[in-house]
């Protein structure tokens, strides 16, 4: 049951979406706009097929879907607030809130804000259960927010191109529930919060404009402090670019510059026996008599090159290599509009990473403009995020969380992967598809008590499906299927695969509407019998 303090926080964050998807109404000449407060009451049974329990209670949800698009803004807010009642003492996850916002608005030519908040539940541990319909009891789980908001300027002066931002944000996590981890495995931290801010600025011209080729000469800083253990970030670089057109189509494109990145932390706290010492909520106990030891530096020279192919204003392709963290990187992006109502995005990544600042900057790849989760059972906004405008290019299509949400790690890490999503919205159907693997190499000072991370490397791999089907003016029906694969480099941890589907029908009565679902999940660990459950739900929504 989520604490008083952190009550306020979560409708502290559904409050900052509401007023970011306000403040875009005022700020915009509005082509379209809606506010659709609701609130919601459900009967839920979920069985538990492989132990052969069932649990049973009733649920109450208040929320809000509002949105609005303009000339001048872009912003959309999905928030909800569940109430969980239970019949007997055996249920847990009494509050949930789930939400996600993004919103962009320029003030004045050449200013622009932009923000986004998510709530929502994650899981904990790599190695731990890996529930997929989030109804009843389940491990593994815990409640996270963050938010985050900048402006964004850029000008020109004469030939010369000027852009800047600076963007702050904020991350808090919940103490998770069991994680399902078989008793004497290697305890890992649990995260709390951090703060981070990051500032980018760039000059440039344009080629053919002063010079054959562009030229761009950039740098950012960024910092972050995490509440466990006192752990931080801090990173900066400065780099020149060249881009030379070698056809209409083709650009090829190089750079160089200079990195240094340092992450550190502080030691845990230990007893007599020279255990860590964790406080009341399980998270390690800083030692104040410990120095600030290095979990991971990198500092020098660092370059790269590529080919930009834009065959047409709807299509464009990167793809870059060079040298980078001390070894060899690649990174590309794949963006196409393939029709007015469709769009296709794809982004393979390389970097070091906190999980603050990979959500922070996960939310930012989310498009402004999304579809509604229409899974009830929880499942929402930490898997992919697909855009229901795709054919709008950019981030149109929409983006995946997954590789952040693959499990919470306090850790400082080396972040790779490949992510991919397609939608599609044409006439009264709407679906998407995406899919993506993500590696990450964890860092941690060798000597600090406690650490069970160093150099271990873990993985996932995840694809998700959604298909939505106007009937009529007043009925739809819904499906949603996922499958999930994760792998901890943890000694004796073994893979763990879950898969889900489900199926929601809704109808309208004027602004009384109802809702019934149907779910199956299972997750198989080797070693361990297959876990399988089913979930029912019916419910009435009012809409005001």
């Amino acid at each position: 049951m989520l604490r008083p303090r952190n009550q306020t926080l979560g409708y502290g964050i559904a409050l900052a979406m509401i007023l970011v998807a306000s403040g875009a109404q005022a700020q915009a000449q509005a082509r379209n706009r809606y506010v659709q407060p609701y609130i919601e009451l459900a009967q839920i049974i979920d069985a538990d097929l492989t132990n052969d329990d069932v649990v049973t209670y009733s649920q109450i949800a208040v929320g809000i879907d509002a949105g609005v698009t303009g000339r001048r803004a872009e912003a959309q807010v999905s928030y909800r607030y569940e109430r969980r009642i239970q019949w007997d003492d055996r249920l847990a996850d009494d509050d949930v809130h789930t939400g996600l916002a993004r919103a962009s608005v320029t003030v004045a030519p050449g200013f622009s804000l932009e923000g986004g908040a998510v709530a929502t539940r994650s899981r904990v541990d790599i190695r731990g259960a890996a529930p997929g319909n989030l109804t009843g009891n389940v491990d593994n789980i815990t409640q996270v927010y963050s938010v985050y908001a900048g402006p964004s300027v850029s000008t020109a002066v004469g030939p010369v191109q000027i852009a800047g931002s600076v963007f702050g944000g904020y991350t808090k996590v919940e103490v998770p529930n069991a994680t399902g981890v078989a008793a004497g495995g290697e305890r890992l931290d649990y995260f709390d919060d951090s703060k981070n801010v990051v500032a980018q600025a760039s000059v440039g011209v344009a080629a053919g404009t002063v010079l054959p080729v562009g030229v761009t000469v950039s740098g950012a800083y960024e910092r972050e402090e995490a509440g466990q253990l006192d752990q931080r970030y801090e990173g900066w670089f400065g780099r020149g670019d060249v881009t030379l057109p070698v056809s209409r189509t083709v650009a090829i494109r190089g750079g160089v510059g200079y990195e240094k990145i340092e992450t550190s932390q502080r030691d845990a706290l230990v007893d007599a026996n020279g255990d860590a010492v964790v406080d009341g909520n399980g998270r390690f106990v800083t030692d104040p008599n410990s120095p600030q030891r290095i979990a991971y530096n990198t500092d020098g020279l660092i370059y790269d090159a590529g080919v930009i192919w834009r065959p047409s204003p709807r299509l464009e392709l990167t793809a870059n290599a060079g040298w980078r963290y001390g070894g060899e990187t690649y990174t590309g992006t794949l963006s196409w509009a393939m029709a007015r109502d469709t769009g296709l995005q794809v982004s393979v990544y390389d970097g070091i990473e906190t999980f603050g600042r990979q959500l922070r900057d996960g939310l930012r790849d989310t498009p402004t403009a999304f579809q509604g989760n229409a899974s009830p059972f929880g499942q929402q906004f930490n898997g992919c995020v697909f855009g229901s405008q795709p054919g709008e290019g950019g981030q149109g299509a929409g983006g995946c969380l997954n590789d952040v949400f693959q499990s919470i790690s306090t850790a400082s890490y080396r972040a790779r992967g490949i992510d991919g999503v397609v939608s599609t919205t044409r006439g009264r159907t709407s679906y998407g598809v995406g899919a993506g693997y993500a590696n990450r190499k964890l860092y941690a000072p060798r000597v600090a008590p406690g650490t069970t991370v160093f150099g271990v490397t873990d993985e996932s791999y995840y694809a998700q499906l959604f298909w939505s089907r106007a009937l009529s003016r007043v009925s739809q029906l819904d499906a949603n299927l996922f499958a999930n694969y994760y792998e901890s480099g943890l000694p004796g941890s073994d893979g763990v695969v879950g898969v889900n589907a489900t199926g929601t029908y809704s109808h309208q009565f004027g602004r009384l509407g109802t809702i019934a679902s149907l779910g199956v999940y299972t997750f198989d660990q080797e070693g361990i019998d297959s876990q399988w459950s089913a979930q029912a739900l019916l419910g009435a929504r009012y809409t005001f």
